[in-house]
């Protein structure tokens, strides 16, 4: 026994988090189902490291130092539960497994269960910087057994990002499965601040007739600002990088956008719990949309561009994104509250948005406002309803509306922009035409109604044909 801590799975997200570990002076041993994989690895980039390498689980298990502490990097879903089930007859009572893939939050619950019943440990931790963040500091998101943290806590904070404050970005978030859900709304926000770039990337471009130097150039100027982000540096790094034929690598790239999934995951539990996450689901939707390429072009044959073109300020479109920004974080954080409620986890939203601070992908510079405002109010039921975000939404509207509206005319799909501004248009309104809605309900389906003249939680049908 001589190793701190193990992991399974050498893809590229293992190795780095594998040199991460090493770094920060905690002895690994690593086994790959391919064995070839981690011998080429242990011959390359874990050259001359304390890293231990073994073709079969038994030596696996036997190098650990108990309570033996082990993270699974393999692919979501049924080879997780194929990798617990062969590692059990390897563990003892207060083992820990410790899952660090984009698993669904509801197999995170039931693992939990299942393995505190045998007396082993589960954590299901969200990961989040890509390859680089897992090598040089990412963003981690634990949960699961609260009896399994203290061991884990100093390895993932040693080896996790640092804000600017030195603080790391990783803390305790839940039981069962809070961390990888939390990880999931992290990735469904991804989802819509990607969208939102890509719709402002295509209003600079085709509506502004702004040059990719340009485009460039806004990208690099927003980042020193309120827009300061992970998404926009990176972008404007997109922007630099030319193909052999000497054009920008992304005027080659087909306009078809993949997923994984944690996107999708999170629009089908918005639909479940019942809570507008607008933004995100037209996102996902986006993508989809993008994926039907050859029926677009047909149908770009058929129908020809609106010529309303009005010009527009490059400021309205950095209000535009800036305000749906705070929609999209608005809608993450109204998720979270709801399934917190739901699931009977305490979560502490001040902290999750210091845990997104350094390392992640939505990393931004406003994540340091939604915590002081959880700080000020830890029953916040929307952050438009804090102080600081509605005079930042109330500067932005002109330049939001301006942009949707000219948007619209020119015929440019917006579909994050205009949902988030929807939203915030529903969200504002007193009153809403849903009264209609009901009505109809209850004429042909008996449904009932609250009346605006009684107590909520009475309800009352009429008969309309009557």
């Amino acid at each position: 026994m001589e190793a701190d801590i193990g992991l399974i799975g050498l893809a590229v997200m293992g190795q780095n988090l594998v040199l991460n570990l090493n770094d920060h002076g905690y002895k690994v041993v690593v086994f790959n189902r391919t064995v070839s994989k981690a011998d080429d690895f242990l011959k390359g980039a874990a050259q001359g490291t304390q890293v231990i390498g073994v073709h079969a689980l038994k030596d696996f298990f036997q190098k650990l130092k108990r309570p033996r502490k082990v993270m699974l990097m393999v692919k979501a879903g049924a080879a997780v539960d194929a990798l617990i089930e062969e590692s059990l007859p390897f563990l003892e009572a207060g083992d820990i497994l410790i899952d660090g893939g984009n698993s669904l939050y509801l197999d995170t619950e039931r693992r939990v269960k299942d393995l505190e019943a045998k007396g082993i440990y589960f954590l299901g931790v969200g990961v989040s910087g890509g390859e680089e963040g897992a090598r040089h500091g990412p963003s981690m998101m634990p949960g699961g057994s609260p009896a399994a943290w203290p061991f884990l806590k100093p390895i993932f904070q040693a080896i996790s990002a640092k804000a600017e404050d030195g603080s790391p970005c990783c803390d305790w978030v839940g039981e069962g499965g809070a961390g990888h859900y939390v990880k999931m709304v992290h990735n469904g926000i991804e989802y819509g601040d990607m969208q939102l770039i890509a719709e402002v990337y295509q209003l600079l471009r085709d509506l502004r007739g702004c040059t990719e130097r340009e485009i460039r150039e806004i990208f690099a100027q927003w980042n020193q600002g309120e827009l300061k982000s992970y998404l926009i540096e990176i972008t404007t790094q997109i922007f630099e990088k030319r193909d052999r034929d000497g054009m920008l690598i992304l005027d080659n790239i087909l306009d078809v956008a993949g997923q994984k999934g944690t996107g999708k995951w999170t629009g089908i539990n918005a639909l479940e719990l019942g809570v507008p996450v607008t933004l995100i689901v037209e996102s996902v939707f986006a993508r989809y949309l993008s994926s039907l390429k050859e029926e677009r072009i047909e149908a770009s044959a058929l129908y020809s561009n609106p010529t309303n073109k009005a010009s527009i300020e490059i400021r309205s479109i950095e209000a535009a994104l800036y305000a749906s920004k705070i929609v999209s974080y608005a809608q993450g954080f109204m998720l979270m509250r709801a399934a917190a409620k739901e699931m009977k986890w305490n979560l502490n939203y001040g902290t999750i948005a210091l845990l997104w601070r350094g390392g992640c992908i939505i990393r931004s510079q406003f994540l340091g406002e939604i915590q002081k405002a959880f700080a000020q109010n830890s029953f916040l039921s929307s952050l438009l309803l804090d102080p600081f975000f509605k005079e930042e939404i109330t500067r932005s509207e002109k330049g939001w509306r301006e942009t949707v509206a000219k948007a619209v005319q020119a015929g440019i799909p917006v579909p994050t922009l205009a949902s988030a501004l929807t939203f915030f248009d529903g969200y504002r309104s007193a009153r809403l035409p849903a009264n209609l809605t009901q009505a109809q309900r209850d004429l042909f389906g008996a449904h009932t109604y609250e009346r605006v003249d009684k107590p909520r939680g009475q309800f009352f049908h009429t008969e309309w044909s009557k």
